[in-house]
């Protein structure tokens, strides 16, 4: 659980506010996706990779099994064609990280925001097209199925912080820059 646990919050904590561009109504949008049992988002960390080579496409999820339990999986691919967030993974691409769970459960930490009437907490889903930044935290939650009794159920609590979650376009004279900033 340790070397899981620090692999996923390096990979986190090197995501990144990566826009996707669309030609639809919705308009460009953030590619960070967070749901109860899984999290898509973009990082720059692969991990299945030997060495670095650019973005990766990153989705943590739980898979609910039978009487031994479930398991964490991760799935990765390389960002190149701009509808890679809008497709699924091939299932024979996924690794098992973690077996005989029994529940994975992801957290998202949303700041204060007067304007939006938003108070600060912990959310159980994150859509960053309706949001337009990434959330400031990531808590998942790993609860590992005891053999022995179903009621002495072990929880395994990670927290991320996600320093780098707004994407910024400054417009300087004739010319546009993208720009990362970590939230203060």
């Amino acid at each position: 659980m340790r070397a899981i646990s620090q692999l996923v919050s390096q990979q986190i904590k090197s995501g990144v506010p990566y826009k996707i561009k669309t030609e639809k109504a919705e308009g460009d949008y953030l590619a960070f996706e967070g749901k109860r049992h899984s999290v898509k988002f973009v990082s720059a960390l692969p991990i299945k990779a030997r060495r670095p080579q650019g973005f990766v496409y990153a989705i943590y999820e739980f898979q609910e099994g039978g009487k031994e339990g479930g398991r964490l999986v991760y799935y990765e691919q390389r960002v190149l064609n701009k509808d890679f967030f809008e497709e699924n993974p091939d299932e024979d691409s996924g690794v098992s990280l973690c077996e005989g769970v029994a529940d994975v459960r992801f957290e998202y930490f949303r700041r204060e925001d007067k304007d939006k009437n938003w108070t600060e907490g912990w959310v159980d889903e994150w859509n960053a097209k309706d949001e337009k930044e990434l959330p400031q935290a990531l808590r998942m939650t790993i609860t590992l199925k005891n053999e022995k009794s179903e009621k002495e159920e072990v929880p395994f609590t990670l927290l991320a912080s996600i320093s780098a979650n707004r994407f910024e376009e400054v417009r300087t004279g004739q010319r546009f820059r993208s720009i990362i900033r970590p939230t203060p």
